[in-house]
């Protein structure tokens, strides 16, 4: 047991020497370890200290040649600069060296001029001397003072101009009296051959064909009623007779019978013909035409090459195409006169497209719609003003009948270029306006009772038609309207035969299912 003791303690022992002796020992390799890493750090310290301290001096050396070479650009600049300037300060001394030689002969050329001036006035008042000496001599020759002599000559010189200027005037009026007729008529000619042409007479009756007579019973319908429609939505007369593949569509108004055709037109090429569809084919051809009058308006003004004109008055030009004068259609008649009118101003070195202007709107107050009352010219000009035209051609619009007094030289010019055009043998027929002013009177006589929306005189001026709103006329007030316009029409107009009143009244209730 003891024995067991001992070597326990004698095995600790050993073991903490052992301890004592490795732990030296590993302290001592630690130490080798660590000196050498400190060296090998040392050297690579020292190389990198070196490396840097080299890229330092190339980086050093590199900024220091960029450096100097942007003193040496800076330093021949300023050379350039310094030789610019010492040659402009070169230039300035030439310049001013000059300046001084100039001023220097410019004082001697004074004093030169100063001596002539001298001289000259001494002259100048010997010679003033000299004259009143002259004209004192003479004044004691004559016995007259000089005033006297000088009025004298002016009063003999006077009386002798004025006589060779009447002699002038006398032989320049006597010759433009011969040539004036002669001029003027040589303009009008020239202009009436290079612009006039021939028009075609406007009627009332427009012929329309179909393939076959099976067509007129579709367009008669049952018992008549697709014709009759047909006639009251149109205001035209619709003949059908025994002429072959032929219908006449009879009326005053040209817009209506236009209206009137291309609605026949495309019903018979729809196939569909009835009340309902005729009315609602009439209601688009009525939209179709306006949109054809806007064209047409615009395309005569640009064919004209007339140009910032009021939408409403070029509307107007287009409704010029529909409405006729004395039988001859209003549109033409209005180019002719604008492009007369044009020609005349040319020749005699006025604006042409005043006076091509003037001439388009000459007649404008024919399809004005308001103041029927007043006369076409006045009506026109009124128009021309409130659609913001020149003072010029408002006068030409309005003097072109002598209702005012004509301002400029345009007026005389369109209202011949109007004679012109409408004045040759068969431009006009003084029968056809007639007719067509009583028709016109038949219808606004009716339009001026209450309650009458549309009026229609059909069958040559032997019927009007006068169609009331239901809501503001009853019957009785349909028979009584009939009778007073029958008195009415017997009192106040002339007219051959007969005339019938028809008066229609259609009421219609209208629901929409949903």
């Amino acid at each position: 047991m003891g024995e067991i003791l001992i070597y326990a303690i004698l095995l600790v022992a050993g073991g903490a020497i052992g301890g004592v002796l490795t732990s030296t020992v590993l302290r001592k390799a630690i130490m080798k370890k660590s000196d050498a890493l400190l060296e090998e750090a040392k050297e690579k310290a020292e190389v990198i200290k070196k490396e840097k301290m080299l890229q330092a001096k190339e980086k050093f050396l590199q900024l220091k040649s960029e450096h100097d070479k942007v003193i040496s650009d800076k330093n021949r600049e300023m050379q350039k600069a310094e030789n610019r300037l010492q040659q402009k300060e070169q230039q300035y001394s030439q310049k001013m060296e000059e300046y001084q030689r100039k001023q220097k002969e410019m004082q001697v050329l004074r004093q030169n001029m100063s001596t002539q001036l001298e001289l000259l006035n001494k002259r100048q008042a010997e010679l003033e001397k000299m004259q009143e000496e002259h004209t004192r001599q003479l004044e004691v020759i004559s016995g007259m003072s000089a005033q006297d002599a000088k009025d004298q000559l002016i009063e003999n010189m006077k009386d002798e101009a004025t006589s060779e200027a009447m002699v002038l005037i006398r032989e320049i009026t006597d010759e433009a009296k011969m040539t004036a007729n002669m001029a003027a008529k040589k303009i009008v000619v020239e202009t009436i051959q290079r612009t006039a042409a021939e028009h075609a007479i406007e009627n009332t009756v427009t012929v329309f064909n179909i393939e076959s007579d099976e067509i007129k019973g579709r367009i008669i319908g049952r018992e008549g009623r697709n014709i009759r429609a047909l006639e009251a939505l149109t205001g035209v007369e619709i003949i059908i007779d025994d002429s072959p593949d032929a219908i006449l569509l009879s009326g005053f108004d040209p817009v209506r019978r236009e209206i009137a055709r291309l609605s026949l037109q495309k019903l018979i090429t729809d196939g569909r013909i009835h009340p309902a569809r005729i009315e609602e084919v009439v209601k688009k051809t009525e939209k179709q035409i306006e949109q054809e009058i806007l064209e047409t308006g615009k395309r005569t003004v640009i064919d004209l090459g007339i140009h910032n004109l009021h939408g409403e008055l070029i509307k107007m030009i287009g409704r010029m195409k529909y409405r006729s004068s004395y039988g001859q259609n209003l549109l033409q008649h209005s180019i002719e006169v604008a492009k007369l009118s044009a020609t005349m101003a040319s020749e005699l070195g006025l604006n042409t497209k005043t006076a091509k202007r003037a001439g388009l709107l000459h007649d404008i107050g024919k399809v004005g719609e308001n103041e029927a009352e007043l006369p076409h010219a006045i009506l026109g000009m009124k128009i021309a003003e409130k659609y913001k035209e020149k003072a010029d051609v408002c006068n030409a619009i309005g003097a072109h009948h002598d209702e005012i007094e004509m301002e400029t030289l345009i007026a005389p010019i369109v209202q011949v270029c109007d004679a012109i055009s409408g004045a040759r043998p068969g431009a006009r027929r003084e029968v056809v306006e007639a007719y067509i002013q009583r028709l016109k009177k038949l219808e606004e006589m009716a339009l001026a009772y209450p309650g009458v929306v549309k009026t229609y005189a059909i069958q040559a001026g032997r019927e009007l038609r006068v169609i009331v709103g239901a809501d503001k006329v009853s019957d009785g007030d349909a028979d009584r309207l009939a009778y007073d316009l029958s008195r009415k029409i017997q009192t106040e107009m002339t007219y051959p035969g007969q005339i019938k009143i028809t008066v229609i009244r259609e009421t219609r209730a209208v629901s929409y299912a949903k």
